[in-house]
């Protein structure tokens, strides 16, 4: 849902409608722009630029033809687009116009009409009218990152026409989708132009990559330029973006070894440590480690990274660097 809310007004009636609003959105960070209160403007064109940049929606209360020929010139893409959502002056009629999916516009006017009295919710996203799975609503709900989007739309079709669509991915990532009719699950040898993939990897397909839980082990007094540099390698590597990263992991040992901590916190990313019976509960097939001899574990950078992740496949395994650090990479 968008947190920074624009309400654009341009008479006194519509800024009379955007002051009954303003109580429907008491969680959220509203401004009004009209053309005598609040944030006061002369010329649409004047602010919009700059609304359209600053916030992660924009509610209308103006008329939708209007609305259509002003933001035509700002609109970019649909991953960037702020939602727009047009309302009219009785607050009764409501249409969610553009980014109804990634940028919020379906949602906040889903919640609009259940707040406000007798309200009616004009949405015209045909996988919302027939109640059909829309991968980037997925995706956005779990914080993927996705990619080559313009694909998006030979899949929305595919599904809407009940048409097979491919998902390259791991079991339990599929088996978590809801909604799973007319999809068939596939490795990563079957991509084509009718499959979603979904992994940390590169593809040229419609492709969403899950968060990474990254599981490292290092030798005791590693420096902390150490373990960041064997990090962006790791992460290199595997064209695995920073912005993937969900959180750090290792073994309880390790929850005290300085430059550990100070890479953690330098990146600004959680890091979590697990105990030996945690490490060793696993029933996973790890990488032969040094960890077993020493501390009689199954392993340090591949269990605590698979515990760490949500759906606890095991994608990247082990590697070693400066023979001091090992990571691994699990979704």
């Amino acid at each position: 849902m968008s947190n920074k809310i624009a309400i654009i007004t341009i008479n006194n009636p519509s800024l009379e409608a955007a002051k009954k609003l303003l109580p429907y959105l008491k969680e959220y960070e509203v401004d009004i722009y009209s053309k005598s209160e609040f944030i006061v403007y002369e010329k649409l064109d004047d602010i919009l630029p700059t609304v359209w940049e600053k916030y992660d929606a924009i509610i209308a209360i103006l008329a939708l033809g209007a609305v259509v020929r002003k933001i035509a010139p700002l609109l970019k893409d649909k991953s960037s687009d702020p939602g727009v959502v047009v309302v009219n002056i009785a607050l009764d009629r409501i249409i969610p116009l553009l980014s109804g999916h990634l940028g919020g516009a379906n949602e906040l006017a889903n919640l609009l009409t259940q707040r406000l009295p007798n309200a009616i919710n004009f949405v015209t996203t045909a996988t919302d009218q027939t109640n059909t799975l829309s991968f980037e609503m997925v995706a956005k709900k779990r914080a993927w990152r996705i990619e080559n989007l313009k694909k998006l739309a030979n899949i929305s079709n595919r599904l809407l026409n009940k048409f097979e669509v491919k998902v390259a991915t791991y079991p339990s990532i599929f088996e978590s989708l809801e909604k799973k009719e007319n999809l068939k699950l596939v490795g990563f040898d079957k991509i084509d132009e009718n499959t979603v993939v979904i992994a940390p990897l590169k593809s040229d397909e419609l492709l969403f990559v899950p968060k990474v839980s990254i599981g490292i082990g290092c030798n005791r007094d590693t420096k902390k330029e150490i373990i960041k540099e064997a990090f962006y390698e790791f992460l290199n590597s595997h064209d695995i973006k920073r912005e993937d990263v969900k959180t750090l992991s290792s073994f309880e040992a390790k929850a005290d070894e300085k430059g550990l901590l100070e890479f953690a916190k330098d990146e600004g990313l959680e890091i979590v440590f697990f105990s030996k019976d945690e490490l060793n509960s696993l029933e996973n097939e790890f990488s032969p480690s040094k960890a077993t001899k020493f501390f009689a574990l199954k392993g340090v950078a591949e269990p605590s990274a698979v515990i760490a992740s949500e759906y606890k496949e095991l994608v990247f395994k082990k590697e070693v660097y400066f023979k001091s650090v090992t990571i691994a990479g699990a979704i």
